[in-house]
């Protein structure tokens, strides 16, 4: 059985200002060439599909090019999980019609998952896709009574379910998204809770064959061969400028032992980090044969810059960003190096522990991080 894994598409991204849709319909193109040349059994798409829950008109619409051409005009079949970006009730909109076609959408948690059967030579493939939930929406479908304080539970109990329906005798791959314990994020990543209330241990997916995860930027394995990220679609952060992004190509044999190799997808434009003084930078430009890839300038400069921004764009027009760290590291504002999310939480905690001279204690922290994220979904909702 022959899988490709891809996850966080993130479609209608916006970096540091710039709309990444051109360069994502552009990696998709590759994407489906990817498809056409390694022809799988099926595409598994392990979420965040849209970088925020109400997405742009013209990301649905490349989503919409995209699965036509990979399930109508190469008829492979797409499984496609909602993420912590998505919104489940949107991105599920006709999945019972679309399923007939070859397109499986699981958007909404429920408490009994059902499986789609693939076959080859060696037997059968069930796969069930498990789409993100948070611990209050999991309990809203098993009943106010079920036991589900944190994502390890919601996990816990999609897949205990997963294990009352299926088939022991054939081979089980799982979609999920989520941050598996041992993974390694990225700055990209929106954070699932505050602290390490969203860590799912790898042990929970034991008897799987393969997971295909969502959620981390990272092409990696987690724990074992079989339990992998299959990374993001392009590169969404500085942090993120070593990585080789692509999809991940897994081969099933008859035994349910996998062999996966990661495929890249080049995109029209890196995000690389650049160094040195700021003439330097600017002297080397004309030579750079990859003037348009979007920049991280790190200057090593110690004395003050006249407009170095526009000096940059001047010669690289996609500069996004300057770095100072010999400035920061003689006593200038630590904010200039800092391109990680500063989250609101710790914001509030500083406060609090300047103005009343101790910090938050656990249940106030917890209290005001649950608000906090109540208020990012609100103001995710209203986005237009």
């Amino acid at each position: 059985m022959r899988l490709l894994h891809t996850a966080d598409w993130h479609l209608g991204r916006v970096f540091h200002g710039r709309s990444l849709l051109d360069d994502q319909a552009a990696v998709l193109d590759e994407l489906v060439r990817m498809v056409r040349d390694t022809r799988p059994d099926a595409v598994l798409v392990a979420g965040d599909i849209y970088d925020r829950s109400i997405p742009p008109a013209d990301a649905v619409r490349l989503l919409d090019e995209t699965l036509t051409r990979i399930v109508a005009d190469l008829r492979t079949p797409v499984f496609l999980i909602a993420g912590n970006h998505d919104g489940p009730d949107r991105l599920s909109f006709g999945a019972r019609l679309m399923a007939g076609a070859g397109l499986r959408v699981e958007a909404v948690p429920v408490a009994t998952p059902g499986a789609s059967v693939l076959a080859d030579a060696a037997g059968e493939v069930e796969i069930f896709a498990l789409p993100y939930a948070e611990p209050p929406m999991m309990r809203n479908v098993l009943g106010a009574d079920a036991d589900i304080p944190d994502h390890a539970a919601v996990l816990a109990a999609q897949m205990a379910a997963v294990r009352r329906v299926r088939d022991p005798a054939r081979r089980l791959v799982v979609m999920a998204h989520a941050f598996v314990a041992g993974g390694i994020d990225s700055e990209s990543e929106r954070p699932l809770v505050v602290g390490t209330a969203a860590s799912v241990p790898a042990a929970v997916f034991d008897d799987a064959h393969y997971v295909a995860l969502g959620h981390l930027h990272r092409p990696q394995r987690v724990g074992r061969e079989a339990i992998r990220y299959a990374g993001s679609l392009m590169k969404y952060s500085f942090s993120e400028a070593s990585h080789i992004k692509g999809a991940t190509l897994v081969e099933l044999d008859g035994a349910g032992a996998v062999r996966a190799e990661s495929l890249p997808l080049p995109a029209p434009r890196d995000l690389r980090i650049i160094e040195g003084r700021l003439a330097e930078l600017l002297a080397a430009a004309p030579q750079d044969p990859r003037r348009d890839d979007y920049l991280l300038c790190r200057l090593t400069d110690t004395g003050a810059l006249l407009d170095a921004m526009p000096r940059l764009r001047a010669v690289h027009p996609n500069a996004l960003a300057i770095e100072r760290p010999l400035v920061v590291a003689a006593g200038g504002p630590a904010a200039a190096t800092r391109h990680a999310r500063i989250e609101l939480i710790d914001l509030f905690g500083s406060f609090v522990a300047d103005l009343a001279g101790e910090p938050l204690d656990e249940s106030d922290r917890a209290f005001v991080a649950e608000r906090i994220a109540a208020l990012e979904r609100e103001e995710r909702e209203a986005e237009p």
